[in-house]
């Protein structure tokens, strides 16, 4: 069974105890405090691994912990660190926060290696606690403790274009047809339980990536079937060839199922309704006499009007699928070329980042109000503040950190300047 979504309990290590001893020898009457340091915990880090690309592993096995530190030893003997602990996941993996469904982290595109949890600080020992007026400290830093989190992981497939239309309608031969891919091809429904990918090459031009997305049925946006499963595949294309029976073999009206697949997307994401498509007439070769004409037509004056031109085409003999290729590639090339990620949208509290310096002072020869520090700077390192979902997410962070409440203690007011290190903005409630 193909799996694309899955939660599981994820654990940073726990630091190690600072130890308490103090140095015992012989001919040394007095010895000090020699107690070591506790190790750092391991950290839970994500990474993409190619040859991945379906969440299985993750139905059968669904708890993951970092190593713990050791705790320190006598003779200032340092605590060995924990173990990381590296969770493999395909490309595509939207790691969100399960209880509110917010975005942690997107492994997609530059994103392929992330630490979810850092692990704990290991404790100081005894021997950092000696003073002229405490020369035997009997006290030892505990170790930070461990992070855990409950997530939801989804994968969500990298294509530029999506292959939609019922079952049984040809998609998959049309894949193996323009593509490297090698789906199983039969006739009878649902053949394809799970997306396939294949890079179409153009003379002449760069080539595209296309998705054979599993075939949708009426009431997949409910979750009729394995709609939701199905429908997240395609929230990162661009262009979708909506491939349709054009000849009827089975008794379905083409513009019907049309109209039901562009329905099924519009209740699951009307953005995704929105998005250019292009309809792929298929099993033109098993017309007779002038019925292609016929059908031909109805969906052009059904169809075109709203922008959505038809290529008649037949997967099995070839014909009409150059033209159908470059169109498609013509309606990416009007697209921005920005990848489609999802924005962080919740901070992880890790002690390691939330404790990090910052400061916020007036700069009276700038005029301006600068807020600095690693932990600023980690910050505008982590968030796309280009977009907007990013930028709320920044501007969230502010609140949280206590950042804002500090420049409003030093008596900021709306339109005054703002600098963190490269970046100014206004500041306004």
């Amino acid at each position: 069974m193909f799996a694309d979504s899955a939660k599981i309990w994820i654990r940073s290590g726990r630091g190690g105890d600072g130890h308490v001893s103090f140095r015992r020898e012989l001919y040394v009457a007095a010895g000090g405090p020699d107690g070591g340091d506790g190790g750092r915990g391991g950290d839970l880090i994500f990474e993409v691994d190619p040859g991945l690309n379906t969440l299985n592993d993750f139905r059968h096995h669904r708890k993951y912990s970092a190593g713990d530190g050791e705790p320190g030893g006598r003779r200032r003997c340092h605590g060995a660190d924990g173990a990381d602990l590296v969770v493999k996941v395909p490309e595509g993996t939207v790691v969100r926060e399960a209880e509110s469904g917010k975005v942690i982290v997107d492994m997609s595109h530059d994103c392929k290696r992330e630490i979810i949890l850092k692990g704990g600080r290991g404790g100081k020992g005894n021997m950092h606690y000696a003073t002229p007026t405490m020369q035997v400290p009997k006290y030892a830093q505990p170790g930070k403790p461990a992070r855990e989190l409950e997530v939801i992981l989804e994968l969500k497939t990298i294509a530029d274009v999506g292959l939609v239309g019922f079952p049984n309608v040809g998609k998959s031969t049309f894949l193996s047809r323009v593509s490297n891919a090698k789906p199983k091809i039969a006739n009878y429904h649902f053949t394809t339980l799970q997306p396939i990918l294949g890079v179409v090459d153009l003379d002449g031009q760069d080539g595209f990536v296309i998705a054979d997305i599993p075939g949708l049925i009426e009431g997949a946006a409910e979750g009729v079937g394995l709609g939701h499963e199905f429908l997240r595949h395609i929230e990162r294309t661009k262009v979708f060839i909506h491939m349709v029976d054009a000849a009827s073999t089975e008794g379905r009206d083409p513009i019907r199922d049309i109209e039901i697949i562009n329905q099924e997307l519009a209740r699951y994401s009307e953005e995704l309704a929105n998005r250019p498509q292009v309809i792929a007439a298929n099993k033109t070769d098993v017309f007779y006499g002038n019925e292609e004409e016929t059908v031909i037509t109805l969906l052009r004056e059904e169809f075109e009007p709203k922008g959505i031109r038809v290529f008649p085409i037949s997967a099995v003999s070839g014909r009409g699928v150059r033209e159908l290729l470059y169109h498609v590639k013509q309606l990416l090339n009007e697209i921005p070329a920005d990848p489609i990620v999802y924005e962080p949208e919740y901070i992880v509290e890790n002690e390691d980042f939330s404790e990090e310096p910052y400061t916020v002072a007036y700069d009276e020869k700038e005029n301006m109000y600068v807020v600095e520090g690693p932990r600023i700077e980690r910050m505008l390192g982590y968030t796309n503040l280009d977009s907007e979902k990013g930028f709320r997410f920044f501007q969230n962070f502010l609140k949280k950190s206590g950042i804002l409440e500090e420049l409003e203690a030093l008596g900021i007011e709306e339109g005054d300047t703002v600098r963190m290190y490269e970046l100014q903005f206004d500041y306004y409630k």
